[in-house]
């Protein structure tokens, strides 16, 4: 089953746009900038409820491209209205974005800013967290705010970014407190301190990053993370095609959900994201 509802996908020349979508298996693979992407979103298994991740590309010329990842916070109201505001934001501010010396900082941070006032101005406590890249003349930048990550693999399987959830366990893990393991297992693992539509929320950007030629990124909620080890991750975009990367991901990732297995992750929810990679 491939549906949406009819505002969910909109595919023009300059955006390709998920909100409450429904996929049990990723989108196709799209040839953008410098290279391949591929999308993804699908619902948790054990809920009827709507979707409430969101995702979006814009292609920003010839060569580059701006990729976000929100994912509405499900213990608060209108998750799901939270984090298409997100992207749509994102969406609207790119429409007409220009490269600067700074890239396309601007727009991205006006995107996000703008999201975030709207969201707050819906008064019932809604939130979401969001990741987001810019890649400009194959140089990347990360934005983000939240436990939403990006990961940024080398051919060989080097990481060469992980972004740190905005989180008591996240820092901890940062600090060296915890490892990834017991994270995933950890009672406050979800209790986060930053989020798109908190009146004190920042966003924290990266150092710019140059991207080498089959560097593949992953931009995602944390329903893939909590359900599958980064190291499962890198070895599976090491050794694969971009296609085969996301179907294993999927995969391997809804299993994992349906079923608890002893020394593995196991956490139902919504899943978004979208795998690039640099092709040329």
């Amino acid at each position: 089953m491939q549906k949406q509802n009819s505002n969910s996908i909109s595919e023009k020349a300059e955006a390709l746009v998920f909100t409450n979508a429904e996929l049990d298996s990723p989108g196709k693979k799209h040839e953008i900038g410098a290279g391949q992407v591929i999308l993804y979103s699908k619902r948790s298994p054990h809920k009827q409820t709507e979707n409430e991740d969101s995702l979006g590309v814009f292609i920003l010329g010839e060569h580059d491209c701006a990729i976000a990842v929100a994912d509405g916070m499900g213990g608060m109201p209108c998750g799901a209205q939270a984090s298409k505001i997100i992207i749509e934001s994102l969406q609207r501010a790119f429409a007409d974005a220009t490269e600067s010396e700074f890239g396309y900082r601007e727009p991205m941070l006006n995107g996000i800013d703008k999201a975030s006032e709207q969201i707050i101005s819906l008064g019932v406590g809604a939130g979401s967290t969001v990741a987001a890249i810019e890649i400009c003349n194959n140089v990347l930048r990360s934005y983000h705010a939240g436990d939403s990550m990006v990961l940024v693999v080398g051919q060989k399987g080097k990481i060469k970014l992980q972004t740190i959830p905005h989180s008591p366990v996240g820092y901890a893990i940062e600090s060296g407190y915890l490892d990834e393991e017991e994270a995933l297992h950890h009672d406050y693992r979800h209790v986060i301190s930053n989020y798109i539509g908190y009146a004190e929320m920042r966003i924290e950007i990266g150092s710019p990053i140059k991207l080498a030629r089959y560097d593949t990124v992953l931009i995602a909620s944390d329903g893939l993370f909590d359900n599958i080890h980064v190291n499962e991750i890198t070895e599976i975009i090491r050794k694969n095609s971009l296609q085969t990367v996301s179907q294993q991901l999927v995969t391997l990732c809804d299993k994992r959900m349906r079923h608890e297995e002893p020394g593995y992750p196991s956490k139902p929810d919504d899943v978004a994201f979208v795998l690039f990679r640099r092709s040329r």
